[in-house]
C-alpha cells in the first residue's frame, strides 16, 4: 500500500484534510493535477467558524495580524454579526490563494505528501482498498490506498468516476469575476442592485480593484477557457455607463448559480468533502469555509477508522452530520442570490427581510446560519445547552499554566476537561488516556451568562464539538468515550 489515504485536490478542503490525518499520524498523499497554483483567490476572508477551527489548530498567528470585523450581510442586506457572543469575520482582505499556501505550508511541515502534476485519471474500490490510475511527470502509474477521498472541486473526477447521485439545478446565469489594476473606483457593496443587474467594487491590497458582474438575462455559457477581460467591461459599461477598459487584469474568471449537493458523502472506501459534494452561488464566502469544515469532521474520524480505534460506520456519522449543513449551506445561498441577484420586482421582499433583520431573533439566526456557528449535530440526548455544538474559548488555569479551550485542542485530539478537579471522573476516562487528554483545569473569567457556567466536565472532540457534558448528558462518561473514541483496547487496522 503506498498511502493509508489518498487525498485527490490540493486546495483548501484536500489540505486541510491531509493535515488533520497527519495529526493523528496517518501516512497521505495529496494528487493535484496543476504543477503550480495559480494565485487566484475566488474566496477572501474566513467565516467566524473557520477562524475558531484556524484557532485550534494554532494556525492562525500564521496569517499575521487579521482585522475583524462583526459587520456582515445577508443577501446583500446588513446583519449585525455582533449579536452573537465571538461571531466575528475576517475582513474581506485574506484571499484563498493566502489560505492555500499556510495550509500547504503546514500539511508539508507534518509530513503530507503533496505530489504536483498527478492526475487522478480513475480508480476503483476493491472493497478492502482502492486502485488509483495517476497520470504523473514519469507517466501513468497506479497507486494503492486504503481510502481515497476526492476534494477535486466542483467538477469532480472522483465523484463522477464514483457514480455519485449530484442532483439539482443547473445554472441560470453567468457572473464575472475579475482582479484589476490601474482601476479608480468607489467600493460597490453587494445588495447594490441597478436595473440591468448587480456590480460590486471591492479594494484588495497591491492596488488591486476586485470586481463582481452580473448582467441579469445572461445566459450561462459552458466555457472551455475564462473569459475575456473585454467581455468584462463591455458588460460593465453597459449597466454602469462607466469605461473600464484601461484597467489591466490580474485574471478574470466566471461562475454561475448551480447548486447540487450529492446524495451521500461515502461510498465504501471513498469520501468527498468541500466542493466535491456541494455546489452554489457564491455568497458569503461560505464556499471555502464550509469545505474546511468538512475536513475537520472527517479528518478524525477517518483517522481513527485506519488507526483501528473506532469502527467503520463511525465514517457514517461524516455523512450524517455534514450532510444536513451542506443543505442548509445550498437553502441560504440560493435565498441571498434571489435578494441581490433579482430585479425590482423582489424589492418588496428585500424591504420586509430588512424590517425582519431588525429584530433580535432574527439577526441572530441568520449571523449563525452564515458565520457557521449554529452548527449542531446530534451526539445524543441531554438538556446541556452545548451538547453537540462547538466549544466556546474559554481561558483555563491549569495547575501553574495559563491555557484555553482553543489551546488545548492544537494536537487533533479528544479533550476531556475537568473543572472541578473530580479524581473519580478522571479514573473513569483512564483508559482512554491515549487518545484523549484528560485536563483538570478552573476556568477563568466564566460569567454567569456563559452556557460552560456551572458545567463541571466536559469531552470535546478534535473537530471542538461537545459529545458529552456534566451536568446534563443522559449517558454516562465510559459510553460516550467509547462512541466517539471507540473501545480502549482496540488496535490498528485499515
Amino acid at each position: 500500500m503506498d498511502a493509508a489515504v489518498i487525498v485527490a485536490g490540493a486546495g483548501p478542503a484536500g489540505l486541510m484534510l491531509a493535515g488533520e490525518l497527519r495529526l493523528a499520524g496517518v501516512e497521505v498523499i495529496v494528487l493535484e493535477k496543476l504543477a503550480e497554483r495559480t494565485g487566484q483567490s475566488r474566496g477572501l476572508g474566513f467565516t467566524a467558524r473557520t477562524m475558531e477551527v484556524f484557532d485550534q489548530r494554532g494556525l492562525l498567528p500564521r496569517f499575521g495580524e487579521i482585522e475583524t470585523s462583526t459587520q456582515g450581510h445577508f443577501g446583500g442586506l446588513p446583519v449585525d454579526f455582533g449579536v452573537l457572543e465571538g461571531a466575528w469575520q475576517a475582513a474581506k482582505t485574506v484571499p484563498q490563494s493566502a489560505t492555500e499556501t499556510k495550509l500547504e505550508d503546514w500539511a508539508g511541515e507534518l509530513g503530507v505528501d503533496i505530489r504536483r502534476s498527478h492526475e487522478l485519471l480513475s480508480f476503483t474500490d476493491h472493497g478492502d482498498g482502492v486502485e488509483v490510475e495517476v497520470r504523473g511527470p514519469s507517466g501513468i502509474h497506479t497507486l494503492h490506498t486504503g481510502y481515497l477521498v476526492g476534494c477535486d472541486g466542483g467538477r469532480s473526477r472522483v465523484r463522477k468516476t464514483g457514480g455519485f447521485d449530484f442532483p439539482g439545478s443547473p445554472a441560470t446565469l453567468e457572473m464575472f469575476l475579475a482582479d484589476v489594476k490601474g482601476l479608480d473606483l468607489e467600493p460597490r457593496m453587494i445588495g447594490e442592485t441597478l436595473p440591468g443587474g448587480m456590480v460590486m467594487v471591492g479594494p484588495l491590497p497591491g492596488g488591486i480593484t476586485r470586481l463582481i458582474v452580473c448582467e441579469r438575462g445572461t445566459p450561462p455559457q459552458r466555457r472551455a477557457v475564462p473569459p475575456t477581460y473585454e467581455e468584462v467591461a463591455a458588460a460593465w459599461k453597459r449597466l454602469t455607463g462607466t469605461d473600464i477598459s484601461h484597467g489591466e487584469p490580474e485574471w478574470v474568471s466566471s461562475f454561475g448559480d448551480a447548486t447540487r449537493q450529492v446524495t451521500e458523502y461515502r461510498r465504501g472506501r471513498v469520501l468527498l468533502a468541500g466542493d466535491s459534494a456541494h455546489i452554489h452561488l457564491p455568497a458569503d464566502g461560505q464556499g471555502m469555509n464550509t469545505s474546511i469544515q468538512d475536513a475537520v469532521n472527517l479528518g478524525w474520524k477517518l483517522a481513527a477508522v485506519v488507526n483501528g480505534w473506532a469502527a467503520r460506520d463511525l465514517l457514517d456519522t461524516y455523512h450524517e452530520e455534514r450532510h444536513p449543513v451542506g443543505q442548509r449551506l445550498l437553502m441560504n445561498t440560493r435565498a441571498q442570490g434571489l435578494l441581490f441577484l433579482s430585479g425590482p420586482e423582489v424589492q418588496p421582499l428585500r424591504d420586509v427581510v430588512t424590517e425582519l433583520i431588525g429584530y433580535k431573533d432574527v439577526s441572530r439566526h441568520l449571523a449563525g446560519m452564515v458565520s457557521g456557528l449554529e452548527i449542531s449535530y446530534d451526539v445524543g440526548a441531554g438538556g446541556h445547552p452545548l451538547l453537540g455544538r462547538r466549544m466556546p474559548h474559554l481561558e483555563l488555569i491549569a495547575g501553574t499554566r495559563k491555557t484555553s479551550s482553543t489551546e488545548l485542542l492544537h494536537p487533533g485530539r479528544g479533550v476531556l476537561l475537568d473543572l472541578e478537579d473530580n479524581v473519580r471522573l478522571r479514573d473513569r476516562a483512564a483508559a482512554w488516556a491515549h487518545r484523549v487528554d484528560i485536563v483538570t483545569a478552573t476556568p477563568h473569567g466564566l460569567s454567569e451568562g456563559s452556557p460552560l457556567y456551572g458545567t463541571a466536565a466536559v469531552l470535546v472532540r478534535p473537530d471542538g464539538h461537545v459529545v458529552w457534558a456534566a451536568p446534563g448528558t443522559h449517558h454516562d462518561l465510559p459510553m460516550a468515550l467509547e462512541r466517539w473514541f471507540g473501545s480502549h483496547s482496540t488496535g490498528r487496522a485499515l
